[in-house]
């Protein structure tokens, strides 16, 4: 464990914005995170943990703030069965790099959530997805600290509560994930049945098929790019935290509400859909690449859902244009978008 090293917290978030904390405190394994987790928690003063860094936003001003930075990495096989595997991943193990290893090892169900930024023990928090994909759909257990009760405790994915990009984790339970155990399925280097769309035109595929996994999450990684999605260094549509704000759920009653043309996507439940918030944006007047004169945050010129730091963006600046991109929305579709990242120090 090492603290000190006192940075920006914009050097170590994708969106690269937010001030200097009061301290940084890398924790290089499960043990020392919980130590100074429980520490932190007996003095009172305010601390974020912080690992990959992509889907949070820090105020400029943290000066008061501790951080905890989650440097904790492995993937180790703990069961393997004829036609399964269960696997722990360290909470600050990069998710892509997990992906990348399931797919190299003909290991199938995260094929499709490839290039999303940031760490594993990351992904519970808002039950992280794309492409039909998401990770309450794979995770079996993890372990972790609470809040509540101060004990370290090995929980069942139910105990998370996970719904539509959402947890306990993001409302009422509090507490510091060390590990992640995931379900994954041994399907001869093929994916599990395609719940996308997207991918499957892309590839002049059926929906439902199983196809390659390493051609799943090539198409996966240029679908993404095209929308500035993969964190590149050479794209300034990159500089983000990916979208900012989640597709909301309506009522089918609701759709009749909008045209026709409004992109859109029915749940399972059979009962709602989830509507495009890019769309919604887009068609309550803000154009691919908008941005408040003067401000150096901008809309993704490849994505309506992402907002960027054009250069120097202050925080204030990115949720200057969250919220005029709220109340422009509320107002013209009676909808109210709620944002995706962790909004810190606000």
């Amino acid at each position: 464990m090492s603290e000190g090293n006192l940075k920006a917290l914009s050097t170590l978030t994708t969106m690269r914005v937010g001030g200097t904390p009061k301290q940084i405190i890398s924790c290089s394994n499960t043990q020392q995170l919980y130590d100074k987790t429980l520490e932190l928690w007996g003095s009172e003063e305010k601390f974020q943990v912080l690992a990959g860094g992509s889907n949070i936003v820090f105020a400029d001003d943290v000066s008061d703030l501790n951080v905890l930075l989650v440097a904790n990495r492995g993937i180790e096989i703990v069961s393997e069965h004829e036609d399964y595997i269960l696997v722990q991943v360290q909470a600050g193990h990069p998710w892509d790099e997990f992906v990348e290893w399931a797919v190299t090892n003909d290991y199938a169900g995260i094929e499709a959530m490839s290039g999303i930024p940031g760490s594993t023990g990351a992904t519970p928090v808002q039950n992280v997805g794309g492409y039909g994909q998401e990770v309450s759909d794979v995770i079996t257990q993890a372990e972790f600290l609470d809040h509540e009760t101060g004990e370290i405790e090995i929980k069942p994915a139910s105990f998370f509560k996970f719904s539509y990009r959402d947890s306990a984790l993001k409302h009422d339970l509090e507490g510091v994930i060390g590990w992640v155990e995931f379900k994954l399925q041994k399907l001869n280097g093929l994916s599990i049945p395609m719940a996308s769309g997207q991918i499957t035109q892309h590839v002049g595929a059926e929906y439902g098929s199983q196809l390659p996994l390493r051609q799943v999450r090539e198409t996966v990684m240029e679908l993404r790019s095209s929308k500035g999605m993969v964190v590149k260094i050479d794209d300034p549509d990159s500089v983000s935290c990916g979208s900012f704000f989640t597709n909301p759920l309506v009522g089918i009653a609701k759709l009749t509400e909008f045209p026709e043309e409004i992109q859109h996507w029915k749940m399972p439940d059979g009962t709602h859909v989830k509507l495009s918030a890019g769309w919604l944006i887009e068609h309550a007047g803000f154009p691919k690449g908008y941005s408040i004169p003067g401000s150096k945050a901008a809309i993704s010129d490849k994505h309506a859902l992402a907002i960027t730091n054009r250069g120097g963006a202050t925080s204030r600046e990115v949720l200057e244009l969250a919220r005029l991109i709220q109340e422009r929305v509320a107002a013209r579709w009676g909808i109210n978008l709620i944002p995706e990242p962790n909004l810190i120090g606000f």
